[in-house]
């Protein structure tokens, strides 16, 4: 491990006159916003000997641990993209995750106690699984070697300069502030690494990009075997201690624990399974996935099948099972029905259904290690929520099962509103391959699936589940599916927005514009838009309220909430701000509540007050405030933060 020049912490400084204070809300904002690029600074700094596996846990660690305990100051060391330029509450925990990097990389001392940042994390942790980012190429291989030869504070320079581009005189702030003692050293060191900045935006460092393998399966089984006989024995011995009639022992009128349960067995038999005639959605009165045929090549192989059910009432320790949020995985109470056995791409894939839940089962074409297993919440679905499902993902690439009452496919990318989809062959309801949304790096595309039925056309864009999320615009209550030339403008500056909104079991993303604001100095018309995920179990919405100005390619996020009623159907209000540069160079404090507000009440940092649903207030760069309304029904509400 090298060397590295790194004084020792300083004391927390009170803050000067000029330096900002940041406060736990804000830095932890700005710590959600910009996680992966926190992450991925943390493991391009931490020391390459850690080995790779440790290095992400530890950046992760040492990212989610960077918040301060209270109010603080700290000097504003400026980012140049991002929309990150002057915040002070990135600009602290930056500081916190390098500086705790480097302390990372420091050789143990006898003498010393270790710091935290020296210590394997605790947290987080997946047991049982070895956890990397993706292999680059050779010039990804090239360049982590060469900065495994730097020491701490110069691949710290090195980073800084290539990944947040800062200028040397900003690196050298960032540095000081971290405790590094000669700063000019591990700059000049880092100009001796070839300038290849560009690779440090690859998958090869993303530690929020990861591939999974086991750890030392012989040594798993040998503990396992060994606390299998250790739990048998406290069984035993609780036994023995219970008393008849009494206590904790008897279980009253259920069966022995090794009892067969008619209904579990039955559902465990590939012949029971439920298979709905072809053309039964066109006489049923439900359109949901109660109504779905079973399609695909392999209905008939009755061993995929029992290993689709074994598996899912008892997956091994090697098959990798994921559920989205609020998602029971336990098996199946009945025989569920079959929606679809075939082989896609490299991999044979059964899908099926109980009522409740969408489970896929994949395995390799050629054996059946690997094994995965995914759960989806999909009771409540409708006609439109019932449209797709995700078949499969390959190099980027994303294959969806449709409805049987779907008879057009389409691609189409929501950034470029003026361009015409792209039709998808549908083959025995199967979509052929189309490129799914970018998962990392500049957003330049955002493509989404575009179905057409009888009712009608929608959207759907995949969010990295089983069941793509559908896309609606309007007013909370009366919303509608995202189809037309007018949808589809009020979209496109919000798409790359849904990428915060992966993994967290959505049903559906509506975009509502809300209000439209006068820009001061004569700069046009700006437009509020708030966007509201609604998930399958209820709760965890997800609510952004976007600010975009005239001629601008996205939308900015002005405030966001999980959690609250704001911008939906159950109270529909919503009121956000956000500090704005006019083109002459003054800042203005810019609010707009939903129509029914009254009046706009900003206090804190800026103290001004509106008439009517729209504020605009001069303000100073990095200014707080907080804002207040009050709707026409004399009814309080709060700004979004």
């Amino acid at each position: 491990m090298q060397s590295q020049d790194v004084a020792p912490r300083p004391a927390p400084a009170s803050g000067s006159a000029s330096d900002p204070v940041v406060d736990v809300e804000q830095a932890e904002a700005a710590l959600v916003e910009h996680y992966p690029r926190l992450v991925r600074l943390a493991y391009l700094v931490l020391p390459p000997g850690l080995g790779r596996n440790r290095r992400v846990l530890t950046a992760h660690a040492l990212t989610q641990r960077a918040l301060p305990r209270g109010r603080t100051a700290t000097p504003v060391i400026p980012a140049q993209s991002d929309g990150r330029e002057g915040d002070p509450g990135y600009a602290f925990v930056r500081l916190q995750v390098v500086r705790t990097a480097l302390e990372a990389g420091l050789p143990l001392r006898r003498k010393a106690w270790p710091k935290r940042s020296q210590l394997p994390p605790l947290l987080p942790q997946v047991w049982g699984l070895r956890l990397f980012p993706r292999s680059g190429g050779a010039e990804e291989l090239a360049l982590d070697q060469r900065l495994s030869a730097l020491t701490g504070p110069a691949r710290a320079a090195y980073v800084l300069r290539g990944l947040e581009k800062l200028p040397d005189s900003d690196v050298r702030d960032l540095l000081t502030a971290a405790g590094v003692a000669d700063v000019d050293a591990a700059l000049d060191e880092a100009d001796s690494a070839q300038a290849e900045y560009a690779l440090l935006d690859s998958p090869e460092f993303d530690p929020c990009s990861l591939q999974a393998r086991p750890t030392d399966l012989m040594r798993r089984r040998q503990h396992m075997k060994a606390a299998l006989a250790a739990a048998a024995a406290v069984a035993v011995c609780g036994a023995l201690l219970g008393m008849p009639g009494d206590g904790w022992g008897p279980d009253g009128a259920a069966a022995p624990p090794y009892a067969q349960n008619p209904s579990a067995r039955a559902a465990l038999d590939p012949a029971l399974l439920l298979k709905v005639p072809a053309a039964a959605w066109e006489s049923s009165a439900r359109t949901d996935f109660s109504v779905w045929p079973a399609r695909g090549d392999l209905t008939g192989d009755s061993a995929l099948l029992r290993r689709a059910l074994a598996v899912w009432a008892r997956p091994g320790e090697t098959v990798q099972v994921s559920a989205t949020p609020g998602t029971p995985s336990g098996g199946p109470s009945g025989p569920p029905q079959l929606l679809y056995a075939g082989t896609v791409d490299n991999a044979r894939v059964v899908i099926l259904y109980d009522g409740l839940r969408i489970v896929r089962y994949a395995e390799p074409r050629d054996n059946t290690k690997g094994a995965a297993l995914d759960f989806a919440r999909v009771d409540g679905a409708g006609r439109a929520e019932a449209s797709a499902v995700v078949l499969g993902r390959a190099d980027g690439n994303v294959r969806y099962l449709t409805a049987p009452w779907v008879t057009k496919a389409a691609d189409r990318d929501l950034l470029k509103p003026g361009s015409a989809a792209t039709d998808l062959a549908l083959t025995g309801g199967t979509t052929a391959p189309m490129a799914g949304p970018a998962q990392s790096g500049p957003c330049t595309s955002w493509n989404v699936l575009q179905l057409t039925d009888a009712s009608g056309t929608r959207l759907l864009t995949d969010l990295g589940e089983l069941v793509p999320a559908r896309l609606t615009t309007g007013r909370p209550g009366s919303v509608k599916d995202a189809s037309g030339a007018g949808a589809l403008r009020a979209w496109a500056p919000y798409a790359c927005s849904l990428g915060a909104m992966r993994s967290a079991g959505v049903r559906s993303v509506n975009a509502w514009a809300y209000a439209a604001q006068p820009l001061p100095d004569a700069s046009g018309t700006a437009s509020w838009v708030c966007t509201r995920a609604e998930t399958w179990q209820g709760g965890g919405e997800r609510v952004l309220a976007q600010f975009h100005t005239p001629g601008g390619p996205y939308g900015a996020v002005a405030a966001k909430a999980e959690n609250v009623p704001a911008c939906g159907a159950k109270d529909p209000q919503v009121l956000a701000g956000v500090l704005w540069k006019s083109g002459s160079g003054t800042w203005y404090l810019l609010a707009a509540g939903s129509r029914g507000t009254s009046s706009i009440n900003a206090s804190g940092g800026v103290r001004a007050t509106a008439n009517g649903h729209l504020l605009a207030a001069k303000a100073k760069q990095g200014t707080q405030a907080e804002l207040k309304g009050t709707l026409e029904d004399g009814r309080a509400v709060s700004g979004l933060r």
